[in-house]
This record gives structure tokens, C-alpha cells and sequence, in this order.
């Protein structure tokens, strides 16, 4: 890493010297040059040697780091760039750059209403209107799955910045099952987004025994701060809450062993793509492989096991495959009246 950073601070000195046409360059002049670039830089003697700039001069010459820079050299002892307006700063973007830029710019974009990217703004709608004015007329290469008409994604930013700056927030809200919304006081921890949806986890009311929730951005009418309340200070870790659950829902129950049996076909999918990271194969036969994931029994970890319909065969625990079974029979119950 310190060599690749080395190797840019002596590019972009003999570049600044090439561009100097009022003085003669020797290669001991840009040996000079470096030497002092890098002292200034690290603080200490680095000794460049002959050969480093030679490479380096050899290396800006290539197209390697796309400079293809046009040095020349003269009176066999001197160099300078044969283009007087040259600069390894203002090298024109190639096509393949114009791609890159332009799937990452549309990824950023996901972002455009989060503070976190504000500095961004400007940045991504230069890099914008370069990419549209010199790429090739070629539909984007990464598809990405987004719902414009998602709700909540406006509250974004206003959570982050009360989890940042440990704010205190007094939020509207209303559930699904809630036939009137309520003002809830909370102390937002994190933002977590699963499934395509987003949710701020943090602690309700003034006490810090309180339960730990989820309120998911969709179903928040208002957000207000409240300074008057002090925020509780807490060593919320996402990471070991969320450790053994799939989702976001968080239980009081212990994790469990679940074992389930998935067939041949389906089988490749949930290896290259596990439900939980505890997921391990047990066995594999003709029919299928069976799996254990070690997680609490929730509402996403359900419609999970759901979702793969007549493939799927919860083995273990016996409470759960009881709950399976009763939920397949209703559905099938729906197609079978007239």
C-alpha cells in the first residue's frame, strides 16, 4: 500500500515538473524532485533511486494507469512532454470508465435524499452529466431492485441524524393493526434495512428497561425532536442483536435448531444463498438436502420457509412443523372453493 502510494506522489511530481517548460529536466533533476516530494510527504529521507524514476517515467509513458503520457526526450538528456498542455489531471475519460461511472452513479442516486451523501450531490451531477454526454448509447449493465413508490424513505434522514447526534425523538406512528396512531417516544440505536424495507430499532419511553423495537419507516406519520429528554446512552451492538434472527423481528424466545428438507431442485439455491449464516448442510441425498439454521422463531423467518412452497419440508422442531402444516392446509384451502 505504501509503495502504490509512494508511486503516486512521484507521478504527479514529475508530472508538475514536466509541465514546467521554463526549466530543462535531467533525471537527476526528477530524482531531485521526488526525493523532496516524499520528505515532505512522510517526513523522513526516502531515497529514490535512478532506476524508480526510470520505471515511473517508463510507467506514465504506458497505457497502463491510462495516462499514455507523451514524454519525450531531448539533446539526449533532457525531458519534457511533447504536448505543452498535458497533465496526468486532465486525462479524458475511456469508454470502459464511462460505464463503471455510469452504474455508479446510478447506485449513489439510491441515496440522493441521505445526508450521509450530501457532499455527494454535486459531485454525482457532474459525473452524471459527463457520463450521459460521452458514453455510448448502451442501456445500464447493472439492474438493481428499487421501488420508486416506497414509503418512508423521507424519514431517512432525519433518523440518521438523531442517531448521529443521539437526539431523542417523539414519532407518530401507526401500525397495521393500530386504528388510530399514536405519539411514541423513542431513542432511535439504528437504521436497518431488510427485504426492501427500512426500520429504525431503538428503545420506547424514558426508562431504560424498556424493550428493545423496530418501527418500520412505512408506517411513520411524523417525526419530531425532543431535547428535553435525555437520551440513553447505550452499547447497542447491531450485529450481536440481530446475530441469531432472519429479518428484523427480535423475540424473547432462544434461538432454536431448525432442521428442514429442501428438494433436489431447489436444494443449489439455498446453498449459494442461505437463509441465516448459522446454515450448514446435513445431508444430501437423491431426493434433497436436508439443512439446520440455528435462529429465533419469527414472522420473516416463516414467510421464508413459506415462500418456497411444495419444496420446502420443516423436519424439526415438531411445534413448527405443526404451524407449517396448518398454514399449508389454509392456503390450499383458498383454492379449493368455487
Amino acid at each position: 500500500m505504501a509503495l502504490n502510494k509512494n508511486a503516486l506522489i512521484r507521478y504527479k511530481t514529475i508530472d508538475k515538473c514536466l509541465q514546467n517548460h521554463y526549466k530543462q529536466w535531467t533525471l537527476d533533476d526528477l530524482i531531485e524532485a521526488c526525493s523532496n516530494a516524499l520528505y515532505d510527504y512522510e517526513g523522513r529521507t526516502i531515497n529514490v533511486s535512478k532506476r524508480t524514476v526510470q520505471l515511473d517515467l517508463q510507467m506514465m509513458r504506458s497505457d497502463k494507469l491510462g495516462y499514455n503520457a507523451p514524454i519525450v526526450v531531448y539533446d539526449k538528456k533532457f525531458y519534457r512532454y511533447e504536448d505543452t498542455a498535458y497533465s496526468i489531471t486532465d486525462i479524458p475519460l475511456n469508454e470502459n470508465d464511462m460505464h463503471v461511472l455510469s452504474e455508479t452513479v446510478e447506485m449513489l442516486k439510491q441515496f440522493k435524499d441521505f445526508s450521509l451523501f450530501s457532499e455527494l450531490g454535486g459531485i454525482i451531477q457532474r459525473l452524471e452529466d459527463k457520463v450521459y454526454t460521452e458514453k455510448t448509447a448502451q442501456s445500464p449493465i447493472i439492474h438493481l431492485d428499487k421501488n420508486e413508490k416506497l414509503k418512508g424513505l423521507e424519514h431517512l434522514d432525519v433518523l440518521y441524524q438523531a442517531i448521529l447526534k443521539k437526539i431523542v425523538l417523539k414519532i407518530t406512528y401507526q401500525s397495521f393493526k393500530a386504528q388510530q396512531p399514536s405519539v411514541i417516544v423513542f431513542h432511535p440505536f439504528i437504521l436497518k434495512e431488510y427485504n426492501n424495507r427500512w426500520f429504525v430499532v431503538g428503545r420506547p419511553g424514558v426508562e431504560a428497561k424498556k424493550p428493545i423495537v423496530n418501527f418500520a419507516l412505512d408506517r411513520i406519520l411524523a417525526i419530531d425532536y425532543d431535547t428535553s429528554i435525555l437520551y440513553i446512552n447505550t452499547d447497542f451492538n447491531g450485529d450481536t442483536f440481530y446475530k441469531d434472527v432472519i429479518g428484523v423481528t427480535v423475540s424473547n424466545t432462544r434461538a432454536q435448531r431448525i432442521q428442514f428438507w429442501v428438494d433436489a431442485r431447489n436444494a443449489p439455491y439455498v446453498i449459494t444463498k442461505p437463509f441465516h449464516p448459522s446454515q450448514r448442510v446435513i445431508e444430501e441425498r437423491k431426493d434433497g438436502t436436508i439443512f439446520n439454521i440455528f435462529v429465533q422463531i419469527n414472522f420473516e423467518m416463516e414467510r421464508l420457509l413459506l415462500g418456497y412452497g411444495e419444496a420446502i419440508e420443516v423436519l424439526k422442531p415438531e411445534k413448527l412443523r405443526l404451524r407449517m402444516q396448518r398454514k399449508l392446509e389454509k392456503a390450499t384451502g383458498l383454492y379449493k372453493k368455487i
